[in-house]
């Protein structure tokens, strides 16, 4: 059973801007604070997990990062857990997508099996932290997710709320 919704930030719960710690660039996806709304209301867990190797790079600090974040909770969210990955990719961490480290977290800080969630991203790595973590994924393509990762992906959507009405769907029916 569906229980809870985990989101990747960039490019599927806000529009990207690059390496992005300043909250006064947050701008949501069009449909993202409904399609959040939505998955609230039918009373699904939610969290975020996201890469932010901006720490890493010493481009910003953890605390500019919380501040874009809680943007992001405000205008779309609010979520119950945030799990960041601070590191870049060459650090070899567990955290970062697409190894299952912040899923499997998630999923323990909202109290549920990583199986009882979907995560919702816009890249491969977010299809794959998924997968390894034994939690479902749905993939919403934006022009930069390149085409191998769509054809990999088990669940494609065409939206934000196609792929939580997907994840509805499939919670309403396991419950019927």
């Amino acid at each position: 059973m569906v229980r809870g919704l985990l989101f990747d930030r960039d490019d599927t719960l806000v529009v990207d801007v690059p390496y992005n710690a300043d909250p006064h660039l947050v701008v949501p996806v069009p449909g993202a604070h409904r399609a959040v709304e939505r998955a609230r209301a039918a009373g699904l867990l939610l969290g975020v997990v996201t890469n932010q190797s901006v720490i890493a790079k010493g481009m910003a600090t953890r605390e500019q990062v919380d501040a874009t974040n809680a943007r992001v909770d405000e205008l779309v969210g609010p979520f119950d857990t945030w799990c960041v990955c601070p590191h870049d990719a060459e650090d070899g961490c567990a955290c970062r997508k697409p190894r299952p480290g912040m899923v499997l977290d998630a999923a323990e800080r909202l109290g549920l099996a990583p199986e009882e969630l979907v995560v919702i991203g816009d890249i491969g790595a977010d299809v794959g932290a998924a997968l390894a973590a034994g939690a479902q994924a749905v993939l919403v393509p934006t022009p930069r997710t390149r085409q191998a990762e769509v054809d990999a992906a088990p669940t494609v959507a065409a939206t934000l709320d196609e792929a939580v009405e997907s994840a509805l769907a499939h919670a309403e029916a396991v419950r019927s």
